[in-house]
């Protein structure tokens, strides 16, 4: 039984001497992949889909992968949150970042879609410190990890920076144990490509799957590959302080690669955190379609107020003018003399007042107009303009039976702006002979238009329309019929 142990043991020692990669497969594999290119400001072609495309790649070769695309400010600083929680497991991490990117002061950033930026300063409020990634790495202390940027397109903004240095600076400080790798040399700038991928990612999609070949020799096939393409333009760079090897692909050069099938993973992912992390940013673009929503009912709701303010103005307006054209009628009339007005009272008479007679009997006769009124209206609410017609109709004042509604040009006959008194209903001003006693300003008129039916106020002479089913508390009913 020994004897088998020995042999096992050995057997086992002697695979890691020929092939050591075979247990860094085994080791977790923590991957987050940005790409930005929905831009509103110099947009972007190809990082999306060189993001989704280098996520499939490491998911074949183990990578448990969180995938982010055209991400805010909020979803890039969580993001990096969150892969750097999962680092704290151990294995290897790779971040790679596909969009726009500049320097600041020898400080990298990274830009997310939605980054308003005026002026230089706003930078390190709007964008993501490229250092931040490394120190969610240096934080988890997993030992091994790979920054891949492909972030050196030209920078957008240039116009309104007083640095206009280009392309991205070569950081200064990271963690031990970390593999470095940008898109084109300091201070230049990569290009986005012409066809679904930058030739960065393209690159990267086609030597990270050549089994046996430690990192270092991967990257130096990225270079040489771009190096040709470009007649020697676009020259990645790496910086790296790994101490041991790492194969993206174990296995042994020119054999085939262990690659995990696409849909799996070689590492366990915690799903409960992916699910949570989807429904986060499910329920916040809920939130913000229910605001769009909302201030497009605010805004619809103040075009109808207007529209209605508009409405209510020109009717205003038109009553306006019908007064003035009255008052204007008027005016050519006042002077004719009283010749009707009678120099006695008649029998039961108690009185009369230039122009009015008022009788014992509830009446008063005006005697420019011949027209008999009622003393005073009906001397409370009345609820429209159908009830108002049926009191006038229904008078019986000085025992006549002929009582009937007033017609606007007859109530505009009884406005005198000499002549003013306090209602009862309200302390307004009613500009018409005491010897007719209105509890309110508005008497109601026998004209109607379709649903509506008019109203004359004593108040400035205006003219109205209303709803004949209006319930209106200020309006009033005032009979009048022909006298004899």
């Amino acid at each position: 039984m020994q004897a088998m142990s020995i042999r096992i043991f050995l057997i086992l020692f002697i695979l890691v001497l020929i092939n050591p990669s075979s247990l860094a497969a085994t080791e977790q594999r923590i991957a987050l992949v940005i790409g930005n290119s929905a831009y509103t400001t110099g947009p972007l072609k190809n990082p999306v889909n060189d993001a989704t495309d280098i996520a499939a790649t490491l998911q074949r070769l183990g990578f448990s992968v969180i995938i982010i695309k055209n991400a805010s400010q909020r979803v890039m600083e969580e993001s990096i949150q969150e892969f750097g929680n999962k680092l704290k497991r151990g294995g290897v991490g790779l971040f790679y970042y596909a969009g726009h990117g500049l320097q600041v002061s020898g400080v990298n950033y990274l830009i997310p879609v939605a980054a308003n930026i005026n002026q230089e300063s706003d930078v390190k409020y709007e964008a993501i410190d490229a250092n931040k990634v490394l120190d969610a790495m240096a934080n988890a202390n997993n030992g091994l990890n790979i920054v891949i940027l492909d972030a050196c397109r030209d920078n957008p903004f240039t116009r309104s920076f007083r640095d206009s240095t280009r392309g991205l600076a070569i950081v200064s400080s990271a963690p031990a144990g970390t593999f470095i790798s940008y898109s084109t040399g300091p201070g230049n700038v990569a290009r986005d490509g012409e066809g679904r991928n930058s030739p960065y990612a393209a690159g990267l999609i086609k030597h990270m799957t050549e089994p046996g070949q430690p990192i270092e020799q991967v990257f130096k096939s990225v270079r040489q590959t771009l190096a040709t393409q470009s007649g020697g333009k676009q020259i990645p760079w790496e910086l790296s302080s790994l101490q041991g090897n790492f194969y993206f692909a174990p296995g042994t050069a020119g054999k085939a690669p262990i690659i995990v099938p696409e849909g799996k993973t070689a590492a366990p992912r915690d799903d409960l955190d992916d699910e949570n992390r989807k429904l986060e940013a499910e329920q916040q673009r809920l939130d913000e379609e229910r605001a769009v929503l909302a201030k497009q009912k605010s805004l619809e709701e103040k075009r109808q107020k207007i529209a209605k303010q508009k409405e209510q103005l020109t009717i205003e307006q038109e009553a306006a003018r019908q007064v003035a054209a009255e008052r204007k009628k008027q005016k050519k009339t006042t002077t004719i003399a009283m010749a009707k007005q009678p120099s006695k009272s008649k029998t039961g008479e108690a009185g009369s007042v230039v122009r009015f007679v008022a009788n014992n009997d509830g009446t008063v006769l005006d005697t420019r107009t011949n027209l008999m009124w009622a003393a005073k209206d009906n001397g409370d609410f009345i609820a429209n303009w159908s009830n108002a017609e049926s009191y006038c109709e229904n008078y019986r004042g000085g025992g006549y039976t002929d009582w009937r509604m007033p017609t606007q040009n007859e109530l505009a006959g009884l406005y005198d702006e000499a002549k003013t008194y306090k209602c009862k209903w309200m302390p307004s001003d009613v500009h018409l002979t005491e010897s007719i006693l209105l509890t309110a300003t508005w008497v109601w008129s026998s004209e109607t238009r379709g649903s509506e039916a008019a109203f004359f106020s004593f108040y400035d002479g205006s003219r109205h329309w209303v709803r004949q089913s209006s319930d209106a508390s200020k309006l009033r009913a005032l009979p009048v019929r022909s006298g004899k």
